[in-house]
């Protein structure tokens, strides 16, 4: 279904984007929901992220601004729309990734008029980048959020990736660097997976 029927020119390009994002919902992640029903998607992955920046930036080493960091999260993911979902710790898919999702970017953003279009990849690429105070936080987020729901899933995607200590530990120092206070928990999660012999 088209919008021929707009005659906005600007508006038309704005529907058909929003149309086109609606692909987020039937990309599924690697992560289970915290009932282990079924995998997540990446919009409900983003929406989650949305809500821990408004509740966690309190735990931030640094005051953040919390507008900009959520618009971050809730956009980060766009571009798997067309570049998939790579399963953190998947070594080998992680060689591409990087190409794969710059040419998602140029495809998905380009939908748009070049003012929206540079705005939403800025925060994409900010995202990415992982220079400022707000994309580190959003990081720890992205990071943070998947631990917790390997923690009330029995390890379930560790136990499925064979991932080993040292691989979420790595992946997690991010949060280490950018907040002492969730870094506990990440600790309090591993320690626990260590000890029943998931993550050796």
């Amino acid at each position: 279904m088209d919008f021929e029927f707009v005659e906005n020119k600007r508006l038309k390009k704005q529907l058909e984007f929003l149309t086109e994002i609606d692909k987020m919902k039937n990309v599924f992640r690697r992560n289970a929901l915290v009932d282990a029903s079924r995998r997540e998607n990446d919009a409900e992955h983003s929406w989650h992220l949305a809500l821990y920046v408004m509740l966690l930036n309190e735990h931030c080493s640094e005051k953040i601004d919390v507008e900009h960091t959520v618009k971050m999260v809730v956009c980060h993911d766009l571009i798997e729309i067309y570049a998939g979902d790579t399963f953190a710790y998947d070594t080998d898919g992680y060689k591409d990734k990087k190409e794969r999702e710059a040419a998602s970017a140029d495809r998905l953003f380009s939908l748009l008029d070049p003012d929206q279009s540079l705005m939403l990849r800025s925060l994409w690429e900010e995202f990415e980048e992982k220079a400022t105070t707000e994309s580190k936080f959003a990081n720890a987020c992205d990071r943070l959020q998947p631990l917790l729901h390997n923690y009330l899933t029995d390890g379930l995607t560790w136990r499925e990736g064979n991932v080993k200590l040292q691989q979420v530990l790595d992946r997690m120092d991010i949060i280490r660097q950018i907040s002492p206070g969730l870094w506990h928990i990440v600790k309090g999660v591993v320690d626990a997976y260590v000890q029943n012999g998931v993550l050796k």
